[in-house]
């Protein structure tokens, strides 16, 4: 059985690259638990880049459109980038096409987890200990912890397991892209149409 990875290293990990909990804990996994060697595998995936460049303002970027064969699932999506230059260069274009498609397929419900009411979570939360009555404290609160990870990862956009690669998330992808590209992208709003779906 594999031994669970300490949360004083992926804080330490974080601390170091300023990378998500998730993408330390993945890096972690990747380099066996030594954490020079999870710093160089974040650096390589672009994940340590694309959080230095965080706080970078995106004013430019497109609104692009993807209508799926058959006619029935539409998309909509808006992503940002620092300059003009970018958003019209084909590696730009190429990602928020893929975008389009991971939204198509998955139909994603927030774009990231801060997006996602509290409400929401505290509904979700409530639904999994009402499924799980009697378990011990300790043992309820990591089955918690496991299947919000799971509720996160399937409505949210960047949370996603990457149509293109099973083996990267779409944060990962889009961390990726930054940096190669050299400047920061962010995949601001969405939103999913499929026929006949009830209205809100």
């Amino acid at each position: 059985m594999k031994e669970p990875i300490g949360v004083e290293l992926i804080k330490e990990l974080r601390e170091k690259t300023g990378a998500g909990i998730m993408d330390c804990k993945r890096a972690i996994e990747q380099s066996g638990g030594a954490l020079e060697e999870a710093e160089k595998w974040l650096w390589k995936q672009g994940i340590a880049k694309a959080q230095k460049k965080s706080a970078r303002e995106t004013p430019e970027g497109v609104i692009a459109s993807y209508i799926h064969v058959g006619d029935k699932v539409g998309v909509l999506v808006e992503v940002n980038c620092e300059t003009d230059f970018v958003a019209r260069n084909s590696a730009f274009r190429d990602l928020v096409k893929d975008i389009t498609l991971q939204i198509a397929a998955a139909n994603p419900q927030y774009v990231s987890r801060d997006q996602v009411p509290a409400a929401e979570v505290e509904r979700v939360r409530e639904e999994i200990a009402a499924d799980n009555v009697g378990k011990p404290p300790a043992i309820l609160e990591k089955i918690v912890a496991g299947r919000l990870e799971k509720f996160f990862a399937t409505n949210c956009l960047l949370e996603q397991t990457f149509i293109k690669d099973q083996n990267a998330t779409v944060r990962e992808v889009l961390a990726a892209k930054i940096g190669q590209i050299g400047e920061n992208i962010v995949v601001r709003r969405f939103v999913r149409y499929q026929l006949g779906e009830p209205l809100a």
